[in-house]
């Protein structure tokens, strides 16, 4: 976009455009007069007005405040928070389930073939209903005490009485409001056994990137999870600073998934990469036995602590509570990598010590496209290929999804 352009439109001015595709982050494209608008709350192939509000280097950005001609896939959204202005955890509440999954597919395709110059074509698979899936979440209060989530890019709190993604043993009103200051967050789980937390902090203080402390208010510090696959069953202890999958059955169809590719034989050596309290290390182990050995790597103590509670009477489990990066350089060899990494993806130092380690195959498990396909592109120029993808539903009503991929070298003849 132009200087002259930039100095055509002003914030809040309503457009009326035509929306083109979706884009990566839960935006979709739009052009006015040849500058490029990313929409919320859009769907392709509608007519619809939008409201200016960020008007940047190259681009716009808006919201829609108008439907003129909808998409068949425009459906009313199940909460009343899920618009233009409101809360900012669902953007996609107002698109019909199985358009959303088919446009993350999109979203996928596009950042292969534009970062890892790619041709892919893949699923993304229903792993739960559409509401009523989430086991854990973080609200906020304001300064004035109502309780709620952030809207979309602010730290504006939207006061909420009830979110239909929550399960309902954990939805707001169910939380002990006289417990829970202003200007708090709130950490809330329920763990597969019924077990119920939740804790609060003061919000951090700006100026410092210290976390204030969690106070529990309610249930136990550590709760526990079981994961039931047709592979086997593992527990786990998961205590509040751990992270664990938000989705109900997201653990179980990530083991399954990551299980399946990986093939693990007796005696492997297996990396696990960021493996947080051992959900893939503690499924992996019936099939290395005990001449098999995994490595949990992670950088996270309260993860490491709890995965130090799970494989405490398992000698073929070594945890280390490290830099991933750095600390990759102190192996020399590994049979099977599971990489796991924060939503930044792994990047190219990682990569290149993981190769280094001669792995028979690599399984990556992604929560961003855009890095999957970065480092897609790396782990090629390395000689490790792309061999399968699936892709999980495990955030509906969002934009976001989880990708499980399997690479391995090519064959020296």
């Amino acid at each position: 976009m132009t200087d002259s352009q930039r100095k055509t439109f002003e914030i809040g001015q309503i457009l009326r455009v035509e929306i083109e595709k979706i884009a990566h982050g839960g935006h979709f494209i739009a052009r006015y007069e040849g500058a490029v608008l990313f929409v919320r709350h859009a769907i392709p192939g509608e007519l619809v007005e939008v409201k200016i509000t960020g008007i940047e280097k190259s681009l716009m950005r808006a919201d829609v405040v108008a439907v003129i001609e909808a998409s068949p896939s425009r459906v009313v959204p199940a909460c009343k928070f899920a618009h233009a202005g409101g809360c900012g955890g669902c953007d996609f509440q107002h698109i019909q389930i199985q358009r959303q999954r088919e446009l993350k597919s999109e979203v996928i395709a596009e950042q292969f073939a534009r970062i890892a110059k790619m041709e892919i074509d893949v699923e993304v698979e229903e792993v739960s209903t559409p509401l009523h899936w989430r086991t854990r979440y973080a609200a906020t209060t304001s300064t004035t005490g109502e309780l709620g989530f952030k809207a979309a890019a602010s730290t504006k709190v939207i006061a909420i009485d009830s979110c239909p993604v929550l399960l309902p043993e954990i939805d707001l009103p169910t939380l002990p409001r006289a417990d829970i200051a202003a200007s708090s967050r709130v950490d809330v789980a329920l763990s597969s056994r019924g077990e119920r937390m939740v804790g609060v902090s003061k919000l951090r203080n700006s100026r410092t990137e210290q976390n204030n402390p969690v106070a529990i208010i309610e249930g136990k510090k550590s709760m526990f999870f079981d994961v039931a696959t047709s592979f086997g069953e593992s527990s786990y202890q998961v205590s509040q600073g751990s992270f664990w999958q938000g989705n109900v059955n997201a653990p179980a169809r990530l083991v399954e998934a990551v299980l399946d590719y990986a093939e693990l034989r007796e005696g492997d050596h297996v990396m696990d990469l960021y493996g947080g309290v051992g959900l893939f290390a503690a499924a992996a182990l019936p099939f290395i036995g005990a001449s098999g050995k995994v490595d949990l790597l992670e950088a996270s103590s309260s993860a490491t602590r709890d995965a130090a509670q799970n494989f405490r009477s398992t000698k073929n489990v070594a945890i280390h509570t490290v830099d991933v990066a750095k600390a990759l350089r102190n192996f020399e060899s590994a049979d099977v990598v599971l990489l796991d990494p924060p939503r930044t993806g792994a990047g190219s130092n990682v990569i290149e010590a993981i190769v280094a380690l001669a792995p028979r195959s690599i399984i990556y498990i992604a929560c961003d496209p855009a890095a999957l396909a970065r480092d897609t592109g790396y782990l090629n120029t390395q000689g490790f290929h792309l061999r399968a993808i699936r892709a999980f539903d495990l955030f509906p009503m969002t934009h976001h999804v989880e990708s499980v991929a399997l690479f391995t070298a090519d064959e020296v003849s």
